[in-house]
Formats: C-alpha cells, structure tokens, sequence
C-alpha cells in the first residue's frame, strides 16, 4: 500500500486550502494544512499504539491497520467494519457523528479497488464544500485583483528601471533632487521585485503535487518556508524603505520651499540614512519577534497584531509626517500662486495640478486606510480597501516616474540634446531613414 492519504480527503483538503487562501481568511489556507497534518500525526500515533496494546481474537479475521486516512481494528470475515470520522478533518464537528465503512472479504482480507487501494465508504465525513455564487465571485475577484496589481508593478518596474537609466546617463541631471528621486524610484523598483518574487515563491510552494505523507512533511517544514520567509523580510523591508524616502521627497521639498540650515552635501548623507536605515531599525525587531513567537508558514499572518505594529507604526508615522509637510507645501503654495495670478480659472488650474502632483510623491493616499487592516474590514468595505490599496500601490511607480523624469521639462530637454548628438554621430542611419 502506498503512504497516501485518502484521495477524497486530499482533494478536500487542498481546496479548502485554496478557498481559504483566494478569500484570505484570518487563518488562512496555509494554517488549516499545517494545523490538519499536525492533528493527522497525533492520530496516527493514537492509532499505532491503541493496535499495539489491544489483543489479537482466534480465527480468520481481517488485520488490524491504519490506511493513513482511518484507524480500523480487527473485522470479521463477510462484514462491514465501521469507525468514526477521523478527528483530524478541519470540518469534524460537522462530521462528528458520521462513520467511514470498509468491508472485510470471506477469505479473512481486506476489500480493495484495483487490487491495491483500500476500498472505503467515507462519504458521511466529506465537507459539503459547494462553492456558493458569492463565494464564486469572491474567488474571482481576488484573481482579478492579483491580475491589476501583477500588470501594475510590472509596469511600474519596467518605467523605473527606464527612469533610473535616464537619471545615471545623464550627467547634467546629477543634482541632489534627481539623486533622491533616483532612490525613490529604486525603492519602488525593489518594493515591486520582492512583490513579485513573494507571489511567484508562494505560487511553487503551493503548487507542488502532495501524495505521499513524505511530501506534506517537506511542504510544511520550517526549511521549505525559509524562500518564502526570506522573501516576506524583504518586501516588508521594501515597503518600509518606500514610504521613508517618501518621506525623504516631502523634507526636501519643504526644505527647498521654506528654507534650510544645512548645505545640500551634508544633508543627502542623512537622507540615505534615513530612506535606507531606518527601515532596519524596525524589520529587525519584527523578523526576531516572527522568529521566536509566530514562526509559522511564511510570516504573513497577523495571529497578535502588537509584532504586525512593529511594521505598521513607522508606516503610519512616516504617511502623517508626509500629510503635515503636505498640507504646508501647499500652503506655500497657494500663497504664491495668489501673489503671481493672473487669472482665477488659471490659478485654480495650477492649484489642482501642484495637489495632484504632490500627492502620489508623497503617498498621501496611504493615510486613507492605515488604520483599515485586512483583519479588520469585511464584507464590501474589504473589497474596496484592496481593491484601491492594490491599485494605487501597484501603479504608483508608473506614476512617480513618469511625473517626476519622463514629464520632466529638463529631463525632456536633456533627452532631447541626447537624441540630436545621437543623430549627429550617425549622419548614416539618419540618412537611411
């Protein structure tokens, strides 16, 4: 017999996995199969050493076994035997009061289905798992959102990539402005990499033939996760990295616009301290609390949510700095655009331009849902809150780099002298075309 688990069982199993992983319940997919094999295991050692200790009865009979999905003791030749549903199934208290049956042939063996699977009547302990027209449609929505936000960030990384090559290219461009837009373009750029390399981990992990026991162990071990835990550390720390040279953008602009102490040479060395550093000083702490308290599956369930603010407190500080100095700016703003106006459609035209300008630079839009986590909003509110955090987060690069070099007047300018050398030191194919 092969050390399978009950086909019937596997298959339920690995669908309320998926179900529980497309509707990212609480608990999600991943624990109910880690909790399942841990609960399968302690019934198996039950199992073993109840027929150990039991005696055995005079005659023919069929044995004693464990078929890795029930415990069956001793049966009488022609009879059915009966047991409970194992307690291990995630849906028991559904199924409790239901049996599992199999037939013990007149010759003393077993009845078996093509001479080598145990055959079994397990249907009083299968979940009903049919798939409700919501449930449909929630599973699809979550695939569309996947979609959005897997175009979004490769869109965003392929502008990035294209921006950071303009800003290094280009000598002229080297200034300390384009030096932080540069980092910011490349935290962007890492922050949609480590997404990506997340997903497509959790997609090989999750997506691996489970048949032998050998290959639930292997799934579920702490070394199989490490890739995908690796893989969580570095996103979150792409995530902090993001908003802190957000942060980085709103300072020196404000510094720009209202007035600074300190020369530009001295100031760019904090910057990076702080757009790269300081995201340290708070990944650290979370990856060790993860490690010694929650070290499950790949670290992206929120079982107690004071490590989860661990991550989310200097987010939350770094977007309400951001509003701050936002709201200052266009004060700023708004005050020199009444002392230069011309004309009031054309001031409130550049009024509006100079708020939408500044507000993905600054990831104002963050503040809208920090306080709206994925274990708190249900039912619409849910769907919503990922849907627009997907979306803005995703397509924020494409945004930032095509507001702040592509539509660039000087970075327009510079590309352009660039494409006149370039004509000019290939008179040939100029010619030809």
């Amino acid at each position: 017999m092969r050390d399978v688990l009950g086909a019937g069982s596997l298959r339920s199993l690995v669908q309320l996995a998926w179900m529980c992983l497309f509707s990212s319940v609480p608990h999600g997919g991943a624990k109910v199969l880690e909790k399942t094999f841990e609960e399968w295991l302690r019934y198996r050692d039950e199992c073993l050493r109840r027929m150990a200790s039991e005696p055995y009865p005079a005659g023919l009979f069929c044995n004693r076994t464990f078929d890795m999905y029930a415990c069956w003791p001793d049966g009488s030749p022609g009879t059915a035997v009966n047991v409970s549903c194992p307690f291990y199934l995630p849906w028991f208290e559904k199924v409790k009061h239901g049996l599992v049956s199999r037939r013990c042939g007149p010759d003393g063996q077993w009845v078996t289905v093509n001479g080598s699977q145990p055959w079994r009547d397990y249907s009083q302990c299968e979940d009903e798992l049919e798939v409700t027209a919501e449930e449909e449609g929630a599973r699809r929505l979550m695939v569309s959102f996947k979609v959005l936000y897997t175009v979004g960030y490769s869109l965003s990384l392929l502008t990035l990539i294209s921006a950071l090559l303009v800003l290094t290219v280009c000598r002229n461009l080297r200034c300390t402005r384009n030096y932080i837009h540069a980092n910011l373009f490349a935290s962007f750029g890492l922050r949609a990499t480590s997404v990506m390399v997340k997903d497509a981990l959790l997609e090989r992990r999750w997506g691996v033939e489970l048949v032998q026991v050998a290959d639930w162990e292997a799934l579920l071990s702490h070394e199989a996760a490490l890739g995908c835990r690796a893989a969580q550390v570095l996103m979150q720390y792409c995530i902090l990295a993001n908003h802190y040279w957000f942060l980085v953008e709103a300072v020196y602009l404000y510094k720009l616009l209202i007035g600074a102490v300190f020369s530009e040479k001295n100031y760019y060395r904090l910057y990076l301290y702080l757009g790269w550093g300081t995201p340290v000083v708070f990944v650290v702490p979370w990856m060790a609390a993860k490690y010694l308290k929650e070290n499950a599956e790949c670290w992206a369930l929120n079982e107690n949510m004071a490590y989860w603010w661990i991550i989310r407190i200097p987010i939350l500080l770094a977007s309400l700095i951001n509003l701050l100095i936002f709201m200052r700016i266009l004060k700023v703003i708004l005050a020199k655009l009444r002392a230069n106006q011309k004309g009031y459609a054309d001031y409130k035209l550049r009024l509006a331009k100079a708020t939408l300008t500044l507000i993905p630079l600054f990831g104002i839009h963050e503040v809208v849902f920090i306080f709206a986590t994925d274990e708190q909003t249900t039912g619409i509110l849910r769907y919503i809150k990922v849907f627009f955090t997907l979306f803005l987060n995703s397509f924020q690069g494409f945004l930032v780099a095509v507001l702040y070099c592509f539509a660039n007047k000087e970075v327009k300018s510079e590309m352009k002298k660039k494409w006149q050398l370039w004509k000019l030191d290939h008179p040939v194919l100029c010619c030809a075309q």
